[in-house]
């Protein structure tokens, strides 16, 4: 199926995912999923939204209340968005509190605004989801229809969070305004395994993982990695504790509720690879990630006992480890943490898009986002430079 003209194109929006059938969703969503494969990343597939939103994480009372975009060319859904109606700006990884509050100290109203994204999910991935072919134009109509709402219902804003760095530069000429951060992500350089990993480190640093990792092994327990039916229930018991500790020092709430995991346990636990240390039988710590078609993404840590490395262990080294062993080359550690740096996780930038509805303010927002560009650009160089790899005039021991 071809693109036809732009008057042939009908843009809704949805309140929920009930009202979208999961094979049309998906079609846009993972194409490359379509024979039984893995998708890229799982956070933007209709399973995952649809936990999000079944478990009450999203919608009434949250903060995140959805409004999911379709694109329909004849009776054909050719392009969708995971779009949210936003009262607040908790949960987005790409702060614009100093934005709302300097709007709102000029007399205006930031919030509701608009934003399509992977609530709680600060990983890089297809934001303006479309068919194969239907790249320009739905993406396009995905735009258009989103600023319409914005506009119609006279709201701040619009953002587009951890999109990838393609569809950045090809929406930017739309008018969206384009903001890059970073993070810390792992890559396979054709290691092998970890010992070759370990080779590619300069040898202070190599002395350091070894040291470290032998530490948090020393625990008194065992580590074990389980995805799909070797997930049991009793599990996400154990982990939901440890979420829920994380969660209220890190952000007064949690913003995933217990219904999630048990969400995650019916149709996403293929999609999870859950890390635990146990004591006996006791887990005492646990890291939950999520696999795509190349990539491990790390979300969330939790321990009821503190071990010396055992969070190092468990989120950095125990998913290199199984990335190496699974054939993944990319593993994405989540948000901030120059700490990840030592441990062989490279600054990488990430994209997000913006429009806002008064012109001042869009104005003072893209001479800030120029300056942070150039800021982050400078960051990214230097933190590479200190990276723990090897000189080429280093020899591995």
């Amino acid at each position: 199926m071809t693109a036809p003209p732009t008057s042939s194109i009908t843009i809704e929006a949805h309140p929920d995912l009930a009202s979208i059938p999961r094979e049309a969703w998906d079609a846009c969503a993972c194409p490359e999923a379509r024979d039984g494969g893995r998708p890229r990343d799982p956070f933007t597939t209709h399973r995952f939204l649809k936990a999000l939103e079944d478990s009450g994480s999203v919608g009434p009372g949250t903060g995140w209340q959805p409004s999911y975009m379709t694109v329909r060319a004849e009776d054909t859904i050719v392009a969708c968005a995971p779009l949210y109606a936003k009262s607040h700006s908790q949960g987005e990884y790409v702060f614009d509190h100093s934005w709302a509050h300097a709007w709102e100290r000029a007399g205006g109203r930031y919030y509701p605004k608009l934003q399509i994204a992977v609530p709680f999910t600060p990983a890089t991935g297809r934001r303006f989801l479309t068919r194969p072919g239907w790249e320009e134009t739905g993406r396009a109509a995905l735009v258009q229809g989103a600023v319409q709402i914005a506009t119609q219902n006279g709201l701040s804003s619009l953002h587009a969070t951890f999109c990838t760095g393609a569809e950045a530069e090809a929406l930017a000429p739309m008018g969206l305004m384009r903001r890059v951060g970073q993070q810390f992500h792992w890559f396979d350089d054709g290691y092998g395994d970890f010992d070759g990993f370990l080779a590619s480190l300069s040898s202070r640093k190599r002395k350091n993982i070894r040291k470290e990792r032998a530490t948090a092994q020393a625990f008194g327990g065992r580590i074990v990695t389980l995805t799909g039916d070797e997930i049991a229930p009793h599990h996400w018991d154990a982990f939901w504790r440890f979420y829920q500790d994380t969660g209220a020092r890190k952000w007064g709430t949690p913003y995933l509720t217990r219904a999630f995991f048990d969400r995650v346990q019916d149709s996403l636990r293929d999609d999870a690879l859950l890390i635990l240390a146990l004591d006996g039988d006791r887990p005492i710590a646990g890291a939950l990630n999520f696999i795509g078609r190349e990539t491990l993404y790390g979300r969330y840590w939790g321990c009821s006992e503190d071990h010396p490395f055992l969070h190092f262990e468990l989120c950095y080294y125990q998913a290199i480890d199984w990335a190496l062993a699974h054939g993944l080359t990319r593993v994405e550690a989540g948000a901030q943490g120059e700490h990840k740096l030592a441990r062989g996780y490279l600054p990488t930038p990430v994209h997000s898009l913006h429009w806002i509805a008064d012109p001042g303010l869009a104005r003072a927002v893209a001479e800030f986002l120029e300056a942070e560009r150039a800021a982050i650009d400078e960051e990214i160089e230097v933190l590479t430079s200190f990276g723990p790899f090897r000189k080429r005039q280093e020899e591995p021991e």
